[in-house]
């Protein structure tokens, strides 16, 4: 394919991207409404935070892939149960989002203050324990052990990233195996249990279900190898959080694991960065310049791109539709995004 042609498919694929949520904009709206119901309850205090966290938006990227997983494999992805399920995923990635802001003591996320840093960490570990015990009890609703086996080992493989990360703060002896495999369980699995149970509730084939289990997995990864890369060079105005925190939180992500292995002498900058939790003897800006020095933000930014191929790869067994080359263009709309 000649250079310009390629560039124009690029150009049609990031095109369709932005289209993405346009395509379930109705059912998307449907969510919304669900959440606003399922987070109600005579506790002022939950009642209160559940909309807090409802408005404090997000992509609802999770209940999307429900949805559109659901249509691609010739269901009706606005039927009630495909939106409930949509919105059980958005409670689990709600909760862990509290529970990761407890562990992170982020103080914002979406420009606005966290649960945590308006109400005290003993109110944000019980917030999100009740979404995670709400969107089990809504699931229950679908009387489906299939469904029921992927969100209790979604929960899991969450709990265990969790917990794995909190043995690697601090240290810059982080191989590239290791945190792929935390990435994992943290993100990536929720990605794919989403498009899982879409198309459990689309009726799908074990073959289709199996290939949209993989999609969900290598987008998931992509995802979060971008958000990490994000947050190391991106600024808290793009990002609606603070930039360069996941360092200053004792993480070592992907660019500063190769930049480590490039460069052994590095582990000491970054450890420095560790020690001090803040850019002081150390700059942002000069990790930026090693880290770019050695390539490794441009090789951190390719394992994303190959894992958006894996995901775009694994649609190929999928019916032709409007909802498969959506899921196909989610890829490139997750790596090019800027927050």
């Amino acid at each position: 394919m000649q250079a310009a042609e390629q560039s124009v498919v690029l150009e049609d694929v990031k095109l369709t991207a932005k289209r993405i949520f346009n395509l379930i904009t109705a059912d998307l709206a449907q969510v919304e409404a669900e959440f606003e119901r399922q987070a109600r309850s005579n506790v002022q205090i939950i009642d209160y935070l559940g909309d807090y966290l409802r408005e404090s938006g997000g992509k609802r990227v999770r209940p999307a892939l429900t949805i559109l997983s659901n249509y691609a494999v010739g269901g009706d992805g606005s039927r009630y149960n495909s939106i409930r399920m949509g919105t059980v995923m958005e409670f689990l990635h709600t909760a862990t989002l509290v529970h990761d802001d407890i562990i992170d003591g982020a103080d914002t996320r979406r420009n606005r203050p966290t649960v945590n840093a308006l109400y005290g960490n003993e109110t944000a570990v019980l917030m999100g324990d009740w979404l995670y015990m709400s969107a089990f009890e809504t699931s229950l609703a679908e009387r489906s052990l299939p469904i029921l086996d992927i969100l209790t080992r979604v929960t899991r493989k969450m709990t265990e990233g969790e917990l794995l990360q909190l043995t690697t703060l601090g240290k810059t002896d982080i191989s590239e195996q290791h945190y792929l495999d935390i990435i994992q369980r943290k993100t990536a699995y929720l990605f794919r249990a989403c498009c899982e149970v879409g198309a459990i509730l689309g009726g799908s084939s074990e073959v289709e279900q199996k290939a949209l289990g993989e999609y969900g997995m290598n987008l998931g990864m992509a995802f979060q190898l971008t958000d990490d890369l994000l947050d190391f060079t991106s600024t808290g105005d793009a990002l609606g959080k603070e930039a360069g925190v996941d360092l200053l939180g004792g993480k070592v992500t992907l660019p500063l694991i190769y930049l480590i292995a490039a460069d052994a002498s590095a582990a000491e900058m970054v450890q420095t960065v560790m020690d001090e939790q803040k850019y002081e003897s150390v700059s942002r800006d000069r990790l930026l310049e090693a880290v770019d020095r050695v390539g490794a933000r441009v090789r951190a930014r390719g394992r994303a791109d190959e894992y958006a191929e894996d995901a775009r790869t694994a649609l190929d067994v999928l019916p032709d539709s409007e909802y498969t080359e959506s899921l196909r263009a989610i890829p490139t709309y997750v790596i090019d995004r800027d927050r």
